[in-house]
């Protein structure tokens, strides 16, 4: 009998929040995240706006923040969230714990993009359109300007490796940039460690944020990007018939997944069981979903037979709901594909409309909404809901939070590349 998943603490950093509980209740209010960038000069950007995490302090959260202070934004907004998620587990000082089997397992994107730099070096050194840039030159420069530990901080794993070294995690330690459903995997591959017995408690979840100049550029060019400049607060508008793109937001979301039985004997508060978890690739297009959702379909379909349950159990599904034309319409083909005829009684909703869009944290604060949702009884809104379109006809729950009971919640994350992540969480029984 393989070991039933627990979740027994979580911590978040977003823009809608320094906390779970913040985070939370702003989604429900239906309040945005989304203004002007202020953490770089974008007015000649195409999109001018992101949703960003504001007034940021790691000092309110750990002893020694110059520890970090060589490390992206990604790593410290990841060090928030583990704090808090750990101390909610009480796992903080826990002498008891062996700890070779608590690990890390994160879906966490690129951290430093030394920008400034790399521009200014390229300009020393590319005087006209007749000349390539000099290696010698540009070699001397970046010795002299790049800062080694910075240049690390670039590498994928390292924000598993700090985490692992900082709360004294020496067990499985891994990272997975599958794009937007990173850190969804990330929750499902380390549900199935502690299922197989392999780790008794894993730290989980994601951190990210490319509002940089290489992001937003890099978006721009796949006019993924809204440029609603004229009202970014109404830019995010899953499903909405004037959708035009997603938002980009920024931040992180730590879960702490442990076996019940271990869960049990220390006394640990439970918040809910990731019961479900569902894995597949649309093997289609680099930057497109399948037309007809063959990658979603099996993917939900998959995290219910996980779960062992039936589509009607679920009683609220947190959408991918990016905001841009093809991934809304096709995630609302594959929802009524799986749920059929309970597909229009289901309640679907999209935090991305408040949140924006955090890439690779994205699914882990989407799960972390799914369960506070089965313990407060609200269903967060899609906000900016205005014009129906008659392709996307569900539930959407539009720009009011809704009360209601849930005790199986499902969690999409859907990604560039198309690698899609589906996970359910439950109310815990014993």
């Amino acid at each position: 009998m393989r070991k039933r998943v627990v979740i027994t603490g979580m911590g978040a950093i977003t823009p809608l929040g320094h906390s779970v509980d913040e985070t939370y209740e702003n989604q429900v209010a239906g309040q945005s995240g989304v203004d002007f960038i202020k953490h770089f000069d974008a007015s000649t950007f195409p999109t001018k706006f992101a949703a960003e995490v504001k007034g940021f302090d790691l000092a309110k959260y750990v002893k020694t923040p110059e520890r970090w202070q060589d490390s992206g934004i990604n790593s410290r907004f990841a060090a928030a969230a583990a704090q808090q998620a750990l101390g909610d587990a009480d796992l903080l000082d826990n002498a008891h714990l062996d700890r070779t089997r608590c690990g890390v397992y994160l879906g966490s994107g690129e951290g430093i993009q030394d920008f400034h730099n790399l521009v200014y070096l390229i300009g020393q050194n590319y005087k006209d359109a007749t000349r390539d840039v000099e290696a010698a030159t540009f070699v001397s420069g970046a010795l002299a300007r790049f800062h080694k530990g910075r240049e690390y901080e670039q590498e994928l794993h390292t924000t598993p490796a700090h985490l692992a070294d900082y709360f004294g995690l020496e067990g499985p330690n891994y990272n997975c940039l599958t794009a937007c459903a990173a850190s969804s995997q990330a929750l499902g591959e380390a549900a199935e460690l502690i299922r197989e017995g392999d780790a008794d408690i894993m730290l989980s979840g994601g951190a990210h944020s490319m509002i940089h100049p290489f992001g937003v550029t890099g978006f721009n060019l796949l006019t993924a990007l809204s440029t609603n400049n004229a009202n970014p607060k109404k830019a995010s508008r899953p499903f909405d018939l004037g959708r035009d793109g997603f938002v980009l937001g920024e931040g992180a979301g730590m879960l702490v997944l442990e076996d019940l039985e271990h869960a049990k004997r220390r006394g640990a508060t439970i918040y809910a069981e990731l019961t479900g978890y569902g894995t597949t690739a649309d093997a289609f297009r680099m930057t497109d979903s399948h037309p007809e959702g063959r990658g979603a379909i099996a993917c939900m379909q998959g995290a219910l037979d996980d779960a062992r349950l039936k589509a009607e159990q679920i009683g609220y599904i947190n959408a991918h709901g990016t905001s841009t034309h093809v991934n809304d319409l096709v995630e609302t083909i594959a929802i009524k594909k799986v749920f059929g005829d309970h597909a229009l009684k289901t309640p679907v909703s999209s935090s991305k409309s408040m949140l924006g869009h955090l890439i690779a944290a994205a699914g882990a604060v989407d799960l972390i909404t799914c369960i506070k949702a089965i313990h407060k009884g609200w269903l967060p809104p899609t906000i900016n809901y205005e014009t129906k379109d008659p392709e996307c006809d569900l539930d959407y729950i539009p720009n009011q939070a809704r009360e209601k009971r849930v005790d199986h919640v499902m969690s999409n994350s859907f990604g560039f590349g198309g690698q899609n992540i589906s996970l359910v969480v439950s109310r815990f029984i014993a």
